[in-house]
């Protein structure tokens, strides 16, 4: 029996509270909290964080001293998987386009949505995607051979706080010491001193190579792993210290004359095509033969249930949703809104089986595919490319999410229509959220995005692909086209060579997402990344056991603490404006 399902059994499954007020509460409170941050963290690196295990570790700290002093019963293993189940679906609900194709949209037809038909809409997909989750979760939990990783991790850290509330406050203590460090620098820096950015060149600022006085990037390289660390570093140097200086020296590309700093927002539309053609065909690739190779799984349908009403129904409701508001905010034909709903539908339930095989949401490649095929059934419409797309990608996220949380359930005996309840609350406070956030940090898309201080890597992608399949690829540059095809094929190859070989091989490849992701992102910034996945890898080969204590707690202390002081910092700004 693998560990982590031997920890799983000793954990106790009776039921005693769960869908308590205090513990919906609290994980809303969270949510509240951890959704600006993945905002945030989504707008500057395109990567967003899973905030389960931090609302488990804040939870128990809160009611482990909390409910002493109010003489409340204990805080129950079952009250935390629902508070983290609210706190999580509230956190991914950047899933549903608020750093992706929403900006995008606002980027290529001028338009922006007001403030409530925005949360709407974000809330709309999201919802969809629970009730795809809830008819996926008897066939993929039966499933063996989908372990969800992810899900298993936060398994994980609920056995451990409830066999040792010290080690969960201890590691608590880190996070919080780790996230007012942080947020005390982003302070600093932007309202007393400004940290220095120096670069070794003028001629290497331009090309984007300075330091990044960033804790949150460090945050991000201690989660990522060396692996991932090792390839941006690859990517950045192959990109950022090859190509960009080659298309400068042949004369394809000239900066003006007087540029000085930074050059980031014209340089990176020569190294964007690449990038993306590299994610996409990548993912694609991958993708493909996982759908060859793990339906065998499928043999075990007597995990499906007959269906009962009230999903039913509240998946109709989704469903009309979703189609009534693609043609009244995006103007989009109903025939072409119904066809987005089987698209959704099907690949949600692709990238919830991808989740459980790897562990990796597959949303931007499923968004992509998604642009694709809209790109062959409507040419040239940027509403539905986008739009319609964007109801797969926050189906897909929402549902991936979700079967995270229903693995757990599973394990310690929860209700399942409770984590639903949980989840939907979750949505409704994070589009809330989620929607202000990004209001309040891109008061002008046109003018913030797409820039040094806002490279929004995954709001490019979305708008080159839909320009792409609008424009068609003709409209490029003759050395965009062939980054494209050259890009493709290394993706193609990487893509099939991490799904075909062994795992003790394919680690040894280069992550194709962080490759693709260098050529999107200031060299600054992926640099930053590796020294904190450098910097973790020293401390768990020097120190092992301290590092599988307190380096997921300090990493995510770091990213929540730089981004809940940019966000508070940007609304005392536009306070005194």
């Amino acid at each position: 029996m693998p560990a982590a399902n031997a920890a799983a059994s000793d954990l106790p499954l009776p039921v005693e509270r769960e869908l308590s007020p205090r513990a919906l509460l609290t994980g809303a409170l969270l949510g509240i909290l951890l959704t600006p941050a993945n905002v945030y963290a989504g707008l500057k690196i395109g990567w967003s964080f899973n905030m389960s295990i931090i609302a488990l570790l804040v939870s128990y700290g809160l009611w482990h001293r909390l409910g002493r002093r109010l003489q409340q019963p204990g805080w129950t293993l079952h009250e935390s998987n629902i508070n983290q189940t609210v706190a999580s679906a509230a956190a991914s609900i950047v899933s549903g386009g608020l750093v992706a194709p929403i900006p995008a949209y606002t980027l290529l037809t001028g338009q922006e949505l007001p403030t409530l038909p925005l949360m709407g809409w974000v809330f709309a997909v999201s919802f969809l995607g629970i009730w795809v989750a809830w008819y996926l979760r008897p066939l993929l939990l039966a499933d063996a051979s989908l372990r969800f990783p992810e899900g298993l991790a936060t398994l994980e850290a609920l056995r451990q706080v409830y066999a040792s509330g010290a080690e969960a406050l201890a590691r608590l203590r880190v996070l919080l010491g780790a996230l007012t460090l942080s947020a005390a620098v982003k302070l600093v820096d932007t309202f007393a001193w400004m940290l220095p950015r120096a670069a070794p060149s003028p001629a290497l600022e331009r090309l984007t190579f300075s330091f990044d006085p960033s804790l949150l990037l460090l945050g991000f390289g201690g989660i990522i792993g060396l692996r991932v660390g090792l390839s941006l570093l690859f990517g950045t140097l192959l990109a950022w210290g090859g190509v960009v200086p080659w298309l400068l020296a042949s004369g394809v590309a000239a900066l003006p004359a007087d540029a000085s700093g930074p050059q980031y927002a014209f340089l990176v539309q020569w190294l964007l095509w690449p990038g993306v053609s590299l994610m996409v065909s990548a993912t694609l690739a991958s993708l493909a033969v996982r759908l060859i190779t793990l339906p065998r799984g499928e043999r075990q349908r007597q995990g499906w249930q007959r269906p009962r009403a009230w999903p039913l129904a509240l998946l109709l409701v989704a469903a009309l949703l979703v189609v009534v508001l693609q043609v009244r905010l995006f103007g989009i034909d109903p025939w072409l809104a119904l066809l987005a709903l089987p698209l959704a539908l099907f690949l949600a339930a692709m990238a919830a089986r991808v989740v459980g095989a790897t562990g990796i949401p597959p949303i931007g490649a499923i968004g992509q595919l998604s642009q694709l095929t809209f790109g062959l059934a409507a040419p040239g419409q940027v509403n539905i490319n986008l739009m319609g797309a964007n109801t797969a990608g926050g189906a897909a996220g929402q549902s991936t999410d979700l079967m995270n949380d229903f693995k757990v359930g599973q394990a310690i005996g929860a209700t399942p229509a409770k984590q639903v309840v949980a989840q939907c609350l979750g949505i409704a406070l994070g589009a809330v959220t989620g929607v202000l956030t990004y209001r309040l940090l891109i008061p002008d898309p046109q003018a913030l995005l797409l820039s040094a201080a806002w490279p929004a890597p995954a709001v490019a992608q979305w708008k080159a692909v839909a320009e792409t399949l609008t424009q068609g690829l003709g409209a490029l540059d003759e050395a965009m086209r062939l980054g494209i095809v050259l890009g493709a094929l290394a993706g193609v190859l990487l893509g099939l060579a991490e799904a075909l070989l062994p795992a003790r091989r394919a680690h040894w490849l280069p992550s194709s997402a962080a490759l693709g992701l260098a050529f999107i992102l200031p060299a600054s910034v992926s640099l930053m990344m590796t020294l904190g996945a450098l910097l973790t890898a020293l401390v768990r080969w020097r120190a092992p056991r301290l590092a599988e204590r307190f380096a997921l707690a300090a990493a995510a202390g770091l990213i929540a603490g730089e981004s809940l002081a940019g966000v508070g910092a940007a609304f005392w700004q536009m306070l005194t404006s």
